[in-house]
């Protein structure tokens, strides 16, 4: 092989280390191979629920303000396991629990430990406002995901668990 084509040949190997990515990376959007089509959040988005401050409670709990995301749920019909569902949820969260808030809203039980409650006012229940319904909302009040009472407690936990991963805490 002579110098010119080792020259080539170096050439050549140069520029296919830089167009083959582009190459892969084109058939990848073209074929839809290797990207991933499903959602990875198990709750839903709701852009028309207030922030929490506008939310039509009797009284705002003091210490939802600041640093903790904030689990919110609606305790007006089978309160008792509801609350106990939630509260398992938040002990699942190991050493990242102290960054959640529950709060729970209505209900006649006897609060659990680290639970906030609070009730609607009488005279105005939001009509997006469902028995059982729980929903996420950032340290600003701003309703994250919302899920519906069927919703699985595991994809709770799995959707808090990604979100304070990707929000770590402030040092």
């Amino acid at each position: 092989m002579s110098k010119t084509n080792r020259q080539y040949l170096k050439l050549v190997a140069l520029f296919s280390v830089f167009a083959a990515p582009m190459a892969v990376a084109w058939g990848m959007v073209e074929w839809r191979i290797g990207i991933p089509d499903s959602r990875t959040a198990h709750g839903t988005l709701e852009p028309g629920i207030p922030q929490l401050r506008d939310w039509p409670l009797a009284e705002v709990p003091q210490g939802l303000e600041g640093d903790d995301w904030v689990l919110a749920f609606d305790c007006t019909e089978g309160c008792e396991a509801i609350a106990d569902r939630w509260w398992r949820v938040h002990r699942a969260l190991g050493r990242e629990a102290p960054r959640v808030t529950r709060l729970r809203v209505g209900g006649d039980v006897a609060s659990l430990p680290g639970e906030h409650v609070v009730d609607w006012r009488a005279d105005s229940v939001p009509a997006w406002q469902q028995p059982g319904h729980v929903w996420l909302l950032d340290p600003q009040g701003r309703v994250l995901l919302a899920y519906a009472s069927t919703t699985d407690p595991a994809d709770v936990l799995d959707d808090i668990n990604h979100v304070l991963r990707r929000n770590p805490d402030s040092p």
